[in-house]
Formats: C-alpha cells, sequence, structure tokens
C-alpha cells in the first residue's frame, strides 16, 4: 500500500504555508509553483540561471527526457531508501546543496552575518532531524564560513563546507578548519570558478588543476569532494587525485550560459568512475521520482538546492526537515511501484529515453 505522505510536520506547520512565508520574505526568488528557471531568467544574484537560463532550464528538461517505468507486480511494500556515505548511514541518498551568500541571493531583510547563521543553522538542523547531511557554503565574505563552521559545531558531523576555488593553500587552510569542527567530509565548487557574486564581492577565484586536487586531498584527514565535475574525463582526473566523491553539476546553471543538463552527462561519468569513488549530483532535482531517475542514471546520492532554500526561508529547521521528509516519501512510493526495493541497488532498466 503506497504511503500518504502529510504536508504538514509534527509541529502543525504546513508546507503550503512555508512556501507563502517565503515568497514574502524572499525578493531573490518568486517562489514560482513550479521552480523550472523560466521565472528568474539571468537574475544573478538572486536564485535565477545566467544570462538566457539555458544551462538551469536544461537540467530540467534532461530530466523530463526520462520516463519510469512501473513493476506493479514486483510486490515491494517496504522499500530502503537508507545508504552508508561517509561513516554514518544516512535515511535517504539526499542531501542539501551548498548556497551561500544569502541576504545577496534571497534578497531578505536583516543583518547579513545573521541572516547568514540563521539559513547555515536551519539547513543543518532540518537535515539532521531528517536523517542526512547538509553541504553549507562558503563566499565572499568571512561571515559566510564563519556560518558554515558554527553549522558544524551545532550538528556533529552532518555538515560537509563547501569551499570556494580559491587559492590552493587557503582552500587547504578552510579545509582544515572543517575537519577540526568535525565535518564528516570538505568539498570545493571548483564550477565558482566565473562565478559571478564572487567578483562583485572582490574575492580571487579561478580553475583548479588535478596537482591541486591532490594537494588538497592530501593535506585533510577526511574525504575531499570535488563538486562541479561534467564529463567522464575530469571525473577520472579527480578520482585519480584523491578525491573520494564528484558533484556532478554545472553549479545550477549559474557559470556558464547554454550547458549540457546534469542528467545528460551523468551516465557517462558513472560509467567511468562509479565504484572507484562515490558519485553525486545536483540540478533540477524536484521530486522524489527525479531522485530515483538520478540513481538510475548512475548517482550513488543527489543534492537539491533552490528547493531547500525556499523551505528554510519559509520554515527553518522545521521546514527543511518537511521538505526532505516529503521528498523522502516520494522516492519511497516511486520504488515500491517500479520494482526498487533498495536505494543502492538501482537499475537503469526503470527507465527509458522520451522521444
Amino acid at each position: 500500500m503506497i504511503a500518504v505522505f502529510s504536508m504538514t510536520g509534527d509541529d502543525g506547520m504546513d508546507y503550503a504555508e512555508i512556501r507563502r512565508e517565503a515568497k514574502r520574505k524572499m525578493k531573490g526568488c518568486r517562489v514560482c509553483r513550479e521552480c523550472n528557471g523560466l521565472g528568474c531568467i539571468g537574475e544573478i544574484p538572486g536564485f535565477g540561471g545566467l544570462r538566457t537560463a539555458r544551462s538551469f532550464i536544461r537540467n530540467i528538461e534532461a530530466l523530463r527526457g526520462y520516463g519510469l517505468i512501473m513493476n506493479s507486480l514486483s510486490h515491494i511494500e517496504e522499500p530502503d531508501t537508507a545508504m552508508p556515505l561517509f561513516g554514518r548511514t544516512l535515511s535517504m541518498p539526499v542531501m542539501v546543496a551548498p548556497v551561500g551568500a544569502v541576504t545577496l541571493n534571497c534578497k531578505i531583510n536583516g543583518d547579513a552575518a545573521e541572516e547568514e547563521l540563521r539559513y547555515d543553522l536551519a539547513v543543518a538542523k532540518g537535515a539532521t532531524t531528517a536523517g542526512t547531511l547538509a553541504f553549507c557554503g562558503d563566499g565572499g565574505a568571512p561571515y559566510m564560513y564563519e556560518g558554515t563552521l558554527a553549522a558544524c559545531k551545532a550538528c556533529p558531523g552532518m555538515v560537509v563546507p563547501t569551499i570556494k576555488p580559491r587559492e590552493d593553500a587557503r582552500i587547504i587552510e578552510k579545509a582544515k578548519l572543517a575537519e577540526a569542527v568535525g565535518a564528516p567530509a570538505v568539498a570545493a565548487d571548483i564550477d565558482a570558478a566565473t562565478l559571478i557574486n564572487m567578483r562583485l564581492l572582490g574575492q580571487p577565484v579561478g580553475p583548479k588543476s588535478p596537482e591541486s586536487i591532490r594537494k588538497v586531498a592530501e593535506s585533510v584527514n577526511i574525504p575531499f569532494i570535488v563538486k562541479g565535475i561534467m564529463s567522464a574525463d575530469e571525473a577520472l582526473q579527480c578520482a585519480a587525485a584523491g578525491a573520494k566523491a564528484v558533484v556532478v553539476s554545472n553549479h545550477g546553471g549559474r557559470v556558464l550560459d547554454g550547458m549540457a543538463g546534469t542528467a545528460d552527462v551523468l551516465p557517462a561519468i558513472a560509467a567511468a568512475v562509479k565504484g572507484k569513488i562515490t558519485v553525486l549530483v545536483d540540478g533540477g532535482i524536484r521530486s522524489g521520482e527525479d531522485v530515483l531517475k538520478m540513481l538510475a542514471l548512475g548517482a550513488d546520492a543527489v543534492l537539491i538546492g533552490r528547493p531547500v532554500a525556499v523551505a528554510a526561508v519559509g520554515g527553518g529547521a522545521a521546514g527543511v526537515a518537511l521538505y526532505l521528509e516529503k521528498i523522502r516519501r516520494e522516492l519511497s512510493d516511486a520504488m515500491m511501484i517500479t520494482g526498487v526495493a533498495d536505494v543502492r541497488h538501482v537499475s537503469a532498466d526503470i527507465l527509458m529515453k522520451l522521444k
């Protein structure tokens, strides 16, 4: 029997109310009925995609290009959504993607440092309640990474700090701070090398090399994750350099226009490195069905950004937990009806490429 998910949390919080509150507070996101990039084209700072937003939009389209195939006779009543990652067992293969510079991107009122900290604590505590990890960000002002480290301390072992592609020595310095506060892993979003927001804040970032990845990976005692990989060749280079995971990502379509979608490139990347390193993916994931599609395309787990940010701004930690539980229930239902017993073993046979 398929479970019926309540859109109300244990504290009586209603998901529709969360969205209404987020829409009232946020000027950098319209909280559209469907988060597909069409309502915020070119709005950076803000949550939009760069220039024509084709990269953001393609992430959505690429996932829609696949259809799930039912297997109603499988008799799987309780699918297992749990997955091991970095020495712990998560309740689901879904994590929070890093979002930084909250007052700049969400365009909400208030003291910038206080709002950044409030956001980081909301996603960290909400993810922890839901039994999963939150990636928290870095940015052009010191308080941005300070908020991430504070979230690490508040939720030990449940926050993955994500560092902008600064000079190698600076990345290592920040990675060691993450290690010191008990982070289970640390990441660098190397696809932020041309990010407009960093330029606006006068922070030097730039492209990285395999030597840089190796240097950072060898400098810390926790797994190093490289976020912003869009080719099998680069994934192989990251694996050879000592990275423990890659995030297939085009930075939500915010750094380069006209890119392929993450679901377009994921199968080739997974074929090249899955089993050697962990394969994560973000971009356009809006439902439990989307999560299952990404797993069938080869991902070990996914990250979700913009919708979680809406939940955090509109409902704090409780809003984030409610949203993530919604996604977990949708994933469980999709697994049940497609005959998938375990998220660690999802066959590509449940997908059909649509014409």
